[in-house]
């Protein structure tokens, strides 16, 4: 299931969405320009490799200060390659407009970076002896999704389901769709660590840890009551 678009308006221009966006395209190109070698150290370095903070003995032979904290923040903008990327800027595109309209410029800045940082320790915390750099901004991003769950549980999305070379398009409601992504995050990490190796290589932890973040701390950063919504007499904007 891919999500295409929400049917819920937004009264403001997401500044900060598009920013957010804007730095993970812009790291991520520029990081194409570097030279392998170059780009792997990039990604340990600003990356969170957890093991860098539980073994600092480890952390200094690989070169890796091991009180080098930033890496909790940085990941949040660093991405491993195209399909990453453009999954997590798709969601951000798709639900962050929203959330930041409710919760004003400033205060959904504040809430994005605590729900990834959260994520982001989730994650160091369940897998500490990970080796490889944790990246992305699906941590923050799930902070979003946690507090779209609540906040609009009847909006329409608009998904694709590709089946063989065809295109199907739905439109099901939000609560429904971000019901099923917990799911999978959930089935996924169950998976991983049932069976090693068959989970993927996602952070799982990161994206739970972000949800439930999101869910939890979202009412503190509400600005203003969200506009009073029909999802029935809505309708779905047009797919292009």
């Amino acid at each position: 299931m891919i999500p295409i678009r929400d049917s819920i308006p937004c009264n403001t221009t997401p500044y900060v969405t598009w920013v957010i966006m804007g730095i993970c395209v812009l790291v991520f190109l520029l990081m194409l320009l570097m030279p392998n070698p170059m780009a792997q150290h990039f990604l340990s370095l600003y990356g969170m490799v957890p093991l860098r903070y539980t073994n600092p003995t480890w952390s200094q032979h690989f070169g890796l200060p091991p009180d080098y904290y930033f890496s909790f923040l940085s990941s949040l903008f660093l991405h491993g390659g195209w399909a990453h990327l453009a999954v997590n800027m798709m969601f951000m595109w798709i639900f962050a407009d929203n959330i930041e309209d409710l919760m004003g410029h400033t205060r959904f800045l504040v809430f994005y970076l605590l729900c990834g940082l959260f994520a982001t320790y989730a994650q160091w915390y369940f897998s500490q002896n990970l080796v490889v750099p944790v990246v992305g901004a699906s941590g923050a991003i799930a902070g979003v999704l946690g507090a779209y769950f609540f906040k609009f549980p009847y909006a329409r999305v608009v998904i694709l389901v590709p089946i063989l070379i065809f295109p199907l398009f739905f439109e099901i409601p939000a609560i429904a769709f971000l019901g099923l992504w917990v799911i999978l995050q959930l089935y996924e990490l169950s998976t991983a660590s049932v069976f090693p190796g068959m989970g993927g290589n996602s952070a799982w932890w990161a994206h739970l840890g972000g949800f439930a973040m999101g869910a939890l701390i979202h009412p503190l950063f509400i600005e203003k009551k969200p506009t009073t919504f029909d999802a029935d007499d809505a309708d779905a904007e047009s797919i292009e």
